[in-house]
């Protein structure tokens, strides 16, 4: 598993991950606040989602992150949301940089 070695994205809209291989992933805050998979935003035994997109602010950032062992970061938001919790490992998975979203197509078209 890939780990990162800088998390930078205190008060700001983006997040910037630079990895141990010095690949380099942003995220947007707001779509990271989206995708927080905890109890109060995704229904346990359904997977159902219960936050609403909509009270979710445009402008959400992170107010305070902290590693999680060696696996993940937990994130504070700005809009009141306490813990949400990002595995590395979905993280390096989920990034969205055209050499990533490149690598992404060829492993489906094999």
């Amino acid at each position: 598993m890939m780990l990162p070695e800088e998390i930078v994205g205190l008060g700001r809209k983006e997040i910037q991950i630079l990895w141990e291989d010095h690949h380099q992933s942003l995220y947007n805050a707001r779509e990271l606040r989206l995708r927080c998979r905890c109890a109060f935003c995704i229904e346990e035994m359904t997977g159902r989602i219960l936050l609403d997109e909509s009270k979710v602010p445009i402008d959400v950032v992170p107010k305070k992150m902290e590693l999680l062992g060696n696996y993940a970061i937990s994130i504070q938001w700005s809009d009141g949301h306490d813990f949400s919790v990002y595995r590395f490992q979905d993280l390096r998975n989920r990034c969205g940089c055209s050499d990533c979203a490149l690598s992404f197509t060829k492993s489906k078209d094999a």
